[in-house]
């Protein structure tokens, strides 16, 4: 058994050995080809910063005028998908953010409602809906043809000479008009 360990020993670190040299100069060779194109990837970002452009051809000026268009596309485009994308999160926001105010709108109309109704309980001696809670229901309660701003061609003067006549009119009749 210990001679089957010499000899894997042994092979395995020939190998090694023979693999090193062959190793060391892939490693070079991968070492000179980095080298090389770190050396053009500078001179190529001097260029575009508008060093060094001397000893360029027209032709090479007129690749890099292009590069740098294609470049400024390509940055203009990926900024309007950005505003576009940020534009639509906004306005799903804002949908989500009508929707919690419709519904907060809701629950304080009812919550406005018990309040009343729990009021003239509590003031008509629980004997049903007395005539002060129904005049403080009534703005809850308006027909809607009184209401002017569900009148199509609603005009602000015409509604004040209504209610202007109407408080020259009977007293008696002057919250029930619209129920009548």
């Amino acid at each position: 058994m210990y001679k089957t360990l010499e000899r894997y020993r042994s092979s395995n670190y020939n190998s090694q050995e023979v693999k090193t040299p062959l190793d060391s100069e892939i490693n070079y060779q991968d070492y000179l080809k980095l080298k090389t194109r770190v050396e053009f990837l500078q001179t190529a970002q001097r260029n575009i910063l508008g060093e060094d452009l001397g000893p360029l051809s027209p032709k090479e000026l007129e690749q890099l005028e292009n590069q740098i268009e294609i470049s400024l596309k390509h940055i203009r485009s990926r900024k309007n998908q950005m505003l576009l994308d940020q534009l639509f999160d906004l306005k799903s926001k804002e949908q989500e953010l009508n929707d919690l105010n419709k519904d907060l709108r809701k629950k304080l109309q009812e919550t406005n409602a018990e309040s009343v109704l729990h009021a003239s309980w509590e003031e008509g001696g629980h004997s049903g809906i007395g005539g002060n809670a129904m005049q403080a229901y009534q703005g809850f309660l308006q027909h809607p043809e009184n209401d002017p701003s569900l009148q199509i061609g609603y005009h602000h003067q015409a509604y004040m000479d209504q209610l202007n006549h109407e408080d020259m009119g009977d007293p008696n009749e002057h919250g029930r008009s619209g129920w009548i």
